[in-house]
């Protein structure tokens, strides 16, 4: 059948967690802008069922006119996007590794939370000329920026309002006068965030937030490019540098160390073994759960 590609991994999921049997799974890939005029990554998918095999694996081609493949398969329960590759590697494996790749900021209020600077004058999102102290207020790097190596000069900036999830928020009162009575006066927009998670936190509460936030040093990716772009940002006057929620990073205190390890991350055989279980056609390719699998030990012993 005629398919996109996520929803043929997504079939191959289901056999292979319901142990239906399978003797066979294949998927050719389709041209459907040319066939249907729909920007979409789509495919063949060919399945042959018996009643006895469970060869839980699917050969991808390039096209309907190629025997070149590659094998989508699992290892330890997790669907693998190229064994061949995943198992020259294996030894880099470790999804218990010491490492712990965190996510930026969420606030899911851009137009209070996040400010431009204009000049000398900070701007928000709503076009009002923001006077408020600097005590809470971060420059921040959207995904883009890190994926495009934009860090170099900043002119966004964010809010950051608490130090750590849970943190009571109403000490900004008396440390940020200006600053809470902006929270107040644009209080209707940060109290209507839908999220469950607000309404049982302090109020103006953010979230992805902890010591890792005001690390000096960090390793970034953004979670949406189909890229391996790994960045190492530092802070900028005397501040950390904050990210958005599609951003995945490690900290550091230690920049030699930093430099090691991005040096570690951009190896070949650290490539090689993200491509292995990266699929590049899913909205958000890169996941922290694939990044903290890389047993960077590991690869530092084999390098």
């Amino acid at each position: 059948m005629l398919c996109k590609t996520s929803v043929s991994r997504k079939l191959l999921n289901y056999i292979h967690s319901q142990n239906l049997n399978l003797a066979y799974c294949a998927t050719y890939k389709i041209d459907a802008k040319k066939y249907f005029n729909a920007t979409v990554d789509a495919c063949l998918l060919f399945c042959k069922f018996d009643s006895d095999s469970q060869n839980y694996f699917c050969d991808v081609f390039s096209s309907l006119n190629t025997n070149i493949y590659y094998r989508i398969g699992y290892r330890n329960n997790t669907q693998i996007r190229d064994t061949t590759s995943f198992d020259k590697l294996k030894d880099l494996h470790n999804p218990r590794m010491g490492e712990k790749w965190r996510s930026g900021i969420k606030h899911d209020c851009s137009s209070v939370m996040e400010l431009r600077k204009i000049d000398d004058a900070f701007v928000n999102g709503l076009g009002e000329v923001v006077d408020i102290e600097d005590t809470y207020l971060f420059p921040l790097v959207k995904g883009s920026d890190v994926a495009q190596n934009r860090s170099e000069i900043i002119n966004r900036y964010v809010l950051v309002t608490q130090k750590f999830i849970g943190e009571s928020t109403e000490d900004i009162e008396n440390l940020s006068p200006k600053t809470w009575e902006y929270l107040e006066a644009h209080s209707g927009y940060l109290d209507s965030r839908k999220s469950k998670i607000y309404q049982k936190s302090s109020r103006f509460a953010i979230f992805g937030v902890g010591s890792y936030t005001f690390a000096p040093w960090k390793i970034a990716i953004c979670g949406l490019y189909k890229k391996l772009n790994f960045r190492l940002i530092g802070k900028m006057n005397n501040k950390a540098i904050i990210f958005d929620d599609t951003v995945y990073f490690l900290s550091f205190e230690d920049e030699q160390v930093a430099c090691q390890t991005l040096a570690l991350l951009t190896s070949s055989p650290a490539i090689d073994f993200y491509s292995s279980l990266i699929f590049w056609d899913e909205k958000r390719p890169i996941k922290s759960s694939i990044l903290n699998s890389l047993d960077l030990s590991a690869l530092a012993e084999r390098l």
